[in-house]
């Protein structure tokens, strides 16, 4: 074999692609129990929106934090090089926090939103289902039968 990528065993590159590889070597037992404990968490955080949300509050953190240190070595040294380091720290702070603030407003925001209009469709299909809400033709002819009532 001259080591090319042409030569490689087709065998192990579906193996690699189906992920079998993960859980070989001396320590597959205990990697796959681990796995099966924590699958619940692991599915939450590998489909839903934890990882997300994790990001944005530390970029929230981290940014006023280096927000508030670069202002206060901003405004307490006079000398060039401490000065230079407070703007820079000072920038990178307020980048950082308003960054998180645009994506939460962009992005998480309209998320939230949409699962509670989701939600609400459900439950509105689930009591439609039940009975609970008469077809829309009768609500509405009996809407208006008690609009003539009422004059």
């Amino acid at each position: 074999m001259t080591g090319t990528p042409g030569d490689e065993n087709p065998r192990q590159e579906d193996a690699a692609r189906d992920g079998s590889q993960l859980f070989s070597g001396p320590y597959r037992r205990e990697v796959l129990s681990w796995m099966e404990e924590h699958q619940p968490e692991l599915r939450r955080s590998a489909f839903g929106d934890r990882l997300l949300y994790q990001s944005i509050g530390f970029c929230l953190a981290v940014g006023m934090v280096a927000y508030i240190g670069g202002y206060v070595v901003r405004s307490s040294t006079s000398t060039e090089p401490l000065g230079f380091l407070g703007d820079l720290l000072y920038t990178l702070g307020y980048a950082l926090w308003t960054g998180a603030v645009v994506v939460a407003l962009l992005e998480v925001v309209p998320r939230v939103k949409q699962r509670q209009f989701r939600q609400m469709l459900q439950a509105y299909e689930g009591a439609k289902v039940q009975g609970d809400i008469a077809p829309a033709d009768r609500d509405s002819a009996t809407r208006e039968g008690k609009e003539k009532s009422d004059e």
